[in-house]
């Protein structure tokens, strides 16, 4: 396919793999751009305090409906993907109970420590929570993983590449049925780990991993809404998960890592981690596949992979991209204050029309 002058783009409808929405009245300011470009979204657990149960995920799942009609959405356009957040005592019969609620599509884990309101995470691995990874491992329902290690004597760099070595080879050595999800990769050690690894495993890539390295983030000054956890890597490591994405494996899909935070808490002396890309995230990521000359790999990427390695089926709805200029908002209204868009100000070439 050549995209060399390419107007329009019409795609099965996208889902996004990897999401956080928040609760309250971040989460009513935010979900409505979600639903508008993506059929379903696999929502993060990592909540004050965390959803570590089937109850607290049902009633997260209806709080998430709730806000999306209060602010002016369509909730049957709109499908919830929920998931746990896996602790040290986390049980195999928890495990269970979710996957037989038909609302739980996922288990997630966070190392202690390793981002935004990881602190319940797991300590141990494959010692505290061997039970429920055979639950998991049994019941077909997939681990997603923030694959960074947290020992402070690691660069933050390379905690990721870290991380394959001495905790996901160990993992899918003791559980080589378990489906693995290796989230929002960042670095040539994750795209090839997951490229030639046995078994079932796959990653999410993120719109601002492809489009910026680490220079971005120190670009005029410090620039707080470029910094996201894991955090942005060299060239080497961005043209490494472009190549990724685009190359048409099964393996690789969309998942934003949309983390809305209130602009106060990104501009400040301990400013939060996460870029926001709800709002525009299909723009972002036709512009990376543009830049590399793929623009026919994007609906593989956003549209299939995911849904095929979760086990279900694909959207039948539509999603058009039009080559017309959009001019990203300087912020957007949060609760009560603003947050600040991934590239605010910035012209892109692409708008999304559904």
């Amino acid at each position: 396919m050549s995209t060399q002058n390419t107007t329009q783009l019409t795609i099965t409808r996208p889902d996004d793999w990897h999401l956080h929405l928040r609760d309250g009245a971040a989460l009513e300011a935010v979900v409505a751009d979600t639903a508008r470009q993506f059929a379903r979204a696999i929502i993060m657990p990592n909540l004050k305090p965390p959803v570590t149960t089937t109850e607290q995920a049902l009633a997260y799942r209806g709080r998430i409906l709730e806000a999306l009609a209060k602010a002016g959405g369509n909730p049957a356009a709109f499908t919830p993907l929920m998931t746990l957040y896996l602790t040290d005592n986390t049980s195999a019969e928890e495990i269970f109970r979710a996957h037989e609620s038909g609302q739980v599509y996922a288990v997630k884990l966070y190392p202690a420590g390793a981002t935004t309101n990881s602190d319940a995470g797991v300590t141990d691995l494959l010692g505290k929570c061997a039970t429920a990874l055979e639950a998991l491992e049994k019941c077909g329902m997939p681990l997603l993983v923030h694959g960074e290690v947290t020992d402070p004597s690691i660069d933050v760099f390379d905690r990721e590449a870290v991380f394959v070595d001495r905790v996901m080879k160990p993992l899918r050595r003791a559980f080589p049925a378990l489906k693995v999800v290796f989230e929002h990769i960042t670095t040539k050690e994750g795209a090839e780990y997951v490229r030639d690894a046995e078994g079932p495993i796959a990653a999410t890539i993120t719109p601002q991993h492809m489009l910026y390295n680490r220079n971005a983030i120190f670009q005029g000054g410090v620039r707080p809404h470029w910094y996201c956890l894991p955090i942005l890597k060299r060239e080497t490591h961005r043209q490494a998960l472009v190549d990724a994405a685009t190359s048409g494996s099964p393996r690789f899909f969309l998942g934003t890592d949309s983390a809305p935070h209130a602009r106060g808490l990104k501009e400040h002396a301990c400013g939060c981690a996460g870029c926001y890309t709800a709002l525009h995230a299909m723009e972002l990521y036709a512009t990376a596949f543009e830049a590399a000359g793929k623009l026919d790999k994007l609906e593989g990427f956003a549209s299939f992979h995911g849904p095929d390695f979760y086990g279900l089926p694909r959207n039948t709805g539509t999603l058009t991209l039009v080559r017309e200029a959009y001019q990203v908002p300087d912020d957007l209204p949060f609760g009560n204050t603003t947050l600040v868009p991934l590239a605010a100000g910035e012209a892109l070439a692409w708008r999304a029309r559904v």
